[in-house]
């Protein structure tokens, strides 16, 4: 195939890696879900064959045929007898992968895909502050107050602050007792909370604004109030979002 021919194909060459990878499949497949992402390779075509992509990736038939086994594990393609393999409509896609999550937030330039992971943290986190305001003991309870009391005294340092909202917000999900929600919130913070789009602004203001709502949330843990408790984070996860994804003076809304 020529160089023009491949770049047609969205096959312009394989990534500037500086060494080869230890496992070449999980690479192969890491560039493929970009790919498939960014539409060069679209829903509803078919996947470049086999020699074509053993000559981009300067791979085996082996590593190949194993990359689209990965695939077709995170739902991007299907492979079908006398058409090859297709690549499949985004909503097949498994948007809890890792790889998957993380290609569509860095293409989606309209955040909505940031509106859903925090609608969904959102859902989660309000059932779970409810269920920790039954369930709180005497330890969980000084525990929330003392993060409270010291995310007061780190707003002016804002990678602290945040290590300290992400314990606080794990003490409540703990509490819950709800271990599959609190790894379903886990694993889409985790792909998550070190980009720059999802952490927005930080300055001190919104610091203190933000420990407001944690303190409202930990007032009615505290108070054994289970409706209480799942309104303030509704509404602190909400406000706290919103005022992160907007610009100065650009004010934003996220669907309830």
């Amino acid at each position: 195939m020529t160089a023009a021919a491949k770049s047609a194909a969205g096959l312009a060459g394989p990534p500037a890696w500086t060494r080869r990878p230890a496992n070449l499949a999980t690479a192969v497949t890491a560039e493929l879900v970009q790919r498939i992402v960014r539409g060069i390779h679209p829903s509803g075509s078919p996947l470049p064959p086999e020699p074509v992509l053993c000559e981009t990736f300067s791979v085996s038939r082996t590593v190949v045929r194993e990359a689209v086994k990965i695939l077709q594990e995170k739902g991007l393609v299907q492979v079908r007898q006398g058409t090859g393999t297709m690549v499949t409509p985004s909503a097949m896609w498994n948007i809890l992968d890792e790889l998957v999550l993380g290609a569509t937030i860095a293409e989606d330039e309209t955040l909505a895909i940031l509106d859903d992971l925090v609608v969904t943290r959102r859902v989660l986190e309000s059932d779970m502050a409810n269920q920790a305001a039954r369930l709180a003991d005497d330890e969980t309870i000084e525990r929330l107050r003392t993060l409270v009391d010291r995310m007061d005294e780190l707003v002016g340092d804002p990678d602290t602050y945040h290590d300290h909202d992400r314990a606080f917000h794990d003490t409540v999900m703990q509490a819950s007792g709800n271990r599959i929600a609190r790894a379903v919130v886990r694993a889409l913070e985790s792909q998550v909370v070190n980009t720059a789009r999802y952490v927005g602004r930080t300055e001190r203001a919104l610091c203190v604004a933000s420990n407001r709502g944690h303190r409202r949330v930990y007032e009615r843990i505290a108070a054994h109030d289970p409706a209480g408790a799942a309104e303030a984070m509704f509404t602190h996860i909400t406000e706290a979002w919103v005022v992160r994804r907007s610009g100065p003076g650009e004010p934003t809304r996220l669907r309830r």
